[in-house]
């Protein structure tokens, strides 16, 4: 789907922002394009939990894991329920245009928020060969 199409169904719409060293998950709301919850690894609690490894590696590596990237999205869950959104769609053109390697990080993130309760429409579209 493009953003057209996602923008006039009045769906929340989930956005990952990559770099080397976080991962950002963002959601916005339908009407205003606002982000209304929003998960990062950069978070105080979860950049916590890996101090040693903030300069250890090179820029040209990744900072961020699968397991970081689930933590990420259950926190995301966690707020999308509390403020009483059970459902979101996710670009699919834009994730699967992103490398195989940075899609396989990705998708534990999904499946906890999932997991936690929030469904995630188009999701099972993504193909990882």
């Amino acid at each position: 789907m493009n953003k057209a199409v996602l923008m006039s169904t009045n769906h929340h719409v989930l956005r990952l922002v990559l770099s080397c060293r976080k991962i950002t998950a963002q959601v916005t709301s339908p009407n205003t394009s606002s982000i209304i919850a929003m998960g990062s690894s950069s978070e105080q609690d979860l950049a916590s939990r890996y101090p040693t490894h903030l300069n250890r590696f090179l820029p040209s590596q990744l900072f961020w894991d699968a397991k970081l990237a689930s933590r990420v999205g259950h926190k995301l869950a966690l707020r999308l329920l509390d403020l009483a959104v059970t459902a979101v769609h996710i670009d699919v053109a834009e994730e699967l245009s992103r490398p195989p390697h940075l899609r396989f990080r990705v998708w534990p993130l999904f499946v906890s928020v999932k997991r936690a309760g929030v469904v995630v429409h188009g999701a099972d579209e993504l193909v990882f060969a």
